[in-house]
């Protein structure tokens, strides 16, 4: 009985060699230790430097901010941060474009700052690494 093939085997030998889609190909993987991933994952992550100037907000955050305390005060009620959300992006999406102005002047200004706290910041930075470099 030689050329027997069984009935699980291919028909076409190139089928065989073609990667298993869809399929689960053992059981388990192997065990892994799981805290040295971690550990990994963490060693890669630069760490937040809080002395950093937090990013400014957008037309319609700054929008959001006072939406919320006349939403706050309309409906006392409603505490679902989600009711809040939506009911903001629906009037900011009705808003025309002179009153969304408004808002989009005083991003603009957070802008200004912002990016005059991230020049400092970043001359500071850079005096920092210019004295640790002088002490090596």
């Amino acid at each position: 009985m030689t050329g027997a093939r069984s009935k699980g085997a291919a028909k076409n030998p190139a089928e065989s060699l073609k990667p298993a889609e869809n399929k689960k190909v053992g059981k388990r993987k192997a065990s892994v230790d799981r805290s040295s991933i971690r550990k990994a994952k963490k060693e890669r992550k630069a760490k937040k430097d809080p002395n950093r100037p937090k990013r400014p907000p957008s037309a319609f955050f700054v929008f959001l901010e006072e939406f919320r305390a006349t939403f706050k005060r309309e409906h006392p009620n409603v505490k679902a941060v989600s009711a809040v959300g939506k009911a903001a992006g629906e009037k900011w999406k009705s808003m025309s474009v002179d009153e969304k102005a408004v808002y989009e002047a005083k991003a603009a200004k957070r802008k200004a700052d912002y990016e005059k706290q991230m020049n400092l910041y970043n001359k500071k930075q850079d005096e920092d690494e210019e004295e640790e470099e002088d002490e090596d």
